[in-house]
């Protein structure tokens, strides 16, 4: 249920800026198409794709960890398979025979794919990368889009010296077999290849550091790498032998720009496209030849209550925290706090509320008529907490708790928006107005990284905390929800939960009216137990120069077919 990248089926795991965005109006649930007068596409010439952060250079998707280094792999590689705009997962350069039981999958690949250095594309090179993945020196974290490969755990724990489950037929046809039916095994299995030959005589534990990956990276994509300066700036010339055809453009520069200089940089047309930081938005929107489009994105904000702990040991969260153990206050403070006005406030009403973390463009999102939607009420607030025994025994304005001891609950949000200060002070004053004494942690917004740190390692001190989760194509909630899932940060889980979960993906789930109610139902047992309230569906905002023509943007990226951009002459 992670978000996942290139194409839709590269995971970004990710708590990015809360503040910096939600989900935009749109006429199509999926996607917001760019479009412009219908000009002839003419070849040649180069543009700049800017980016507001140094990226890390891990030019292989095997490896790569966040949208930095997955924007430049949109431009040169591509997957087995892909997701459409309406979140179906569907051929690309692999189409695929299931058999009857769901347990064999036949693929054949389309002949005469080049690799950027010369070589074809053939089986190999996928089974290379699905043992490199599967193997027990990977330093990444895709090991879950193998690990349902029948053999994948023996061969991951130096048990086996091959995955039995894969069986190479001839270079354009792979067998591979799974350890048991799961609805949703081709949305989950890794579909990225990678060149055997190019990768030979380097050591897996090596490989995130080698030249392959950092300085000379390669792909099958529309675009090739010709230069890197490490943290700023790759250079992108097209591949003439893409299997689809040449790219219009001769080339694209992917460069790091200060966010400070992103509406200027547009302003003097100094860059073409870019994913725009919120704070920019309404300026851009005074350049006549800049267009902003939004895009839904599958991603939820939300603050998230801490239960407990991450036991590394048993490989399992521990619910051992009482502070949020009373459902009513949970729910209290969800009514407490005016999900809109902030919105409206600090990101330009363009957020569109949520109340499950499955997005509203898939079709297992319930109903809100079936949930309670959690309306700004505090007055429902003060009534739960009286309820619940949450009174003010001292007569200071705030409330203690049922035992009588004086509450303090800390609050986590990042550093980085020009309004991110201002935002997190109204959030703790809608708690406040209800009598709950919740202080912003350390008395200051925490950087990024200071703060995924504080967060995924249980920082005692941290007890409830702002982030934002992407999610697939595919509703399942593995990955963030189970009792053994790393990501699951509020360790949160209940026994009805996991039996839902597991559910979704049974035998009875290839029955999908059936799994549409597996989800509704685990949808409104969230709704009603709270493990985090949910506070917006989010957008992506890209900006893009009026000579560029044939952008497309969707829930999943705004690099949409780059070999079909092109350059309009602008007077």
């Amino acid at each position: 249920m992670v978000r996942r990248k290139l194409g839709g089926l590269l995971m970004v795991m990710a708590l990015v800026l809360s503040a910096c965005g939600s989900s935009g109006p749109g006429s199509d649930p999926y996607a917001m198409r760019f479009a412009k007068k219908a000009d002839e596409a003419v070849a040649g010439g180069t543009v700049t794709y800017a980016y507001t952060s140094p990226f890390q250079g891990l030019f292989e998707p095997a490896f790569f960890e966040g949208e930095d280094d997955s924007n430049v792999l949109d431009f040169i590689t591509e997957g087995m398979f892909t997701v459409k705009e309406d979140l179906t997962t569907v051929p690309n350069i692999a189409t695929w025979q299931e058999s009857e039981d769901h347990t064999v999958f036949t693929f054949r690949i389309r002949p005469g794919v080049r690799w950027h250095n010369g070589d074809e594309l053939t089986v190999e090179d996928w089974k290379f990368a699905l043992e490199t993945i599967a193997s027990p020196d990977y330093t990444g974290s895709r090991y879950y889009s193998v690990e349902m490969i029948k053999g994948a755990e023996e061969y991951h724990n130096g048990q086996a010296e091959e995955i039995s489950g894969i069986k190479v037929i001839d270079p354009y046809t792979i067998r591979i077999t799974v350890n048991a039916a799961r609805v949703n095994t081709i949305d989950n299995l890794w579909p990225y290849p990678m060149n055997k030959k190019y990768y030979s005589g380097i050591a897996v534990k090596d490989m995130a550091d080698s030249d392959q990956v950092r300085k000379r990276p390669i792909g099958i994509g529309p675009f090739e790498i010709t230069a890197i300066q490490p943290g700023q700036l790759v250079e992108m010339k097209r591949f003439d032998d893409y299997y689809r055809g040449k790219a219009l453009l001769d080339g694209v520069v992917y460069k790091v720009i200060d966010d400070k200089e992103f509406t200027g940089l547009f302003a003097e047309q100094a860059i073409d496209i870019a994913t725009a930081p919120r704070d920019a938005y309404a300026a851009l929107k005074e350049l006549d030849h800049v267009t902003v489009m939004q895009s839904p994105e599958l991603s939820y904000e939300y603050i998230g209550f801490k239960f407990g702990h991450w036991d590394e040991e048993a490989q399992q969260n521990v619910m051992d925290n009482p502070k949020f153990a009373d459902k009513q206050l949970r729910q209290a403070m969800y009514y407490a706090l005016d999900r809109q006005g902030i919105l409206d406030q600090f990101s330009y009403g363009l957020g569109t509320l949520t109340e499950t973390p499955i997005p509203s463009s898939s079709w297992a999102n319930i109903d809100d008529s079936e949930i309670n939607t959690y309306p700004y009420s505090p007055d429902k607030a003060k009534a739960l907490l009286d309820e619940a025994g949450y009174a003010d025994t001292d007569g200071d304005g705030l409330r203690e708790n049922p035992e009588g001891q004086k509450l303090v609950i800390n609050y986590d949000a990042m550093s980085g928006s020009t309004t991110a200060e201002q935002r997190t002070e109204a959030i703790i004053r809608n708690w406040r107005a209800v009598g709950l004494d919740v202080r912003l942690n350390g008395g200051a917004l925490k950087e990024l990284n200071t703060f995924y740190e504080a967060v995924e390692n249980d920082d005692p001190t941290v007890e409830l905390f702002n982030g934002v989760w992407g999610l697939a194509s595919d509703p399942d909630p593995s990955g963030l929800w189970r009792s053994t899932d790393l990501w699951n940060y509020s360790r949160w889980s209940s026994e009805r939960s996991e039996e839902l979960i597991r559910e979704g993906v049974s035998n009875k789930s290839y029955d999908f009216e059936h799994r549409k109610q597996v989800y509704y139902e685990w949808q409104k047992l969230v709704n009603e137990e709270v493990p985090m309230i949910f506070i917006a569906e989010r957008s992506t905002i890209t900006a893009v120069s009026e000579r560029l023509q044939g952008v497309t943007v969707n829930s999943i990226t705004n690099i949409v077919s780059p070999h079909k951009w092109w350059i309009k002459e602008v007077n």
